[in-house]
């Protein structure tokens, strides 16, 4: 294809403006992630110390726990299924990333035992709770971050790269376009103008 008249000009104009066009969509996108990602962050920190107290007082059930009736009791009272996890998803220009998790616990086998165990359970199905939630958020963190950076290498990318290459590309056919008008008038012009001979 050859970008050197006049229809030339014009595929690389339309171009231009498709690139600028695309640099201002990515920083869109780019501010509407950023800002996602700091909203996930501080949800992150909250989530964070929410799990932290839940395993700070699960711990000092499970130590009760286990002065009160050992080992044996503790592995005794255990489910024999695992806990569930459910996980919701939701996208936000384009990334998917995980926005609420819940964690089901399994009764245990057996309710017997003293009442730190009562205690322990729940504290631990709490701590649970909290850390399966904080996984969420961690991981959309990730993908959030992975994708904010991403978007912001493509804007770079057209931004440093395509747009000027194009601009560059248009400065070259205006400067040949118009020296090729330059050249076409004074041509018409000399065709114009009666031929000298040098005849007074």
């Amino acid at each position: 294809m050859n970008d050197t008249g006049r229809a030339g000009r014009m595929r690389v104009e339309r171009r231009l403006r498709t690139a600028r066009h695309g640099a201002d969509l990515l920083d869109r996108k780019r501010q509407i992630m950023a800002d996602e990602l700091e909203r996930l962050q501080l949800h992150e920190g909250r989530l964070r110390d929410e799990w932290e107290t839940c395993a700070r007082v699960a711990s000092v059930w499970l130590q009760r726990t286990t002065a009160l009736d050992g080992q044996a009791g503790i592995r005794s009272a255990a489910p024999a299924e695992a806990a569930q996890v459910e996980v919701a998803w939701d996208s936000a220009m384009g990334v998917a990333y995980p926005v609420d998790a819940s964690c089901t616990a399994p009764q245990p086998s057996r309710p017997g035992g003293s009442s730190a165990l009562s205690y322990a359970t729940a504290a631990h199905r709490a701590a649970a709770s909290a850390a399966v939630r904080l996984a969420a958020v961690q991981r959309a963190v990730v993908l959030v971050s992975a994708e904010l950076a991403a978007t912001h290498a493509r804007q770079r990318a057209v931004e440093n790269r395509w747009i000027p290459r194009l601009e560059e590309q248009l400065r070259t056919i205006r400067r040949r376009l118009d020296s090729q008008e330059l050249e076409e008038a004074l041509r018409l012009r000399w065709a114009a103008e009666p031929t000298r001979t040098g005849v007074s």
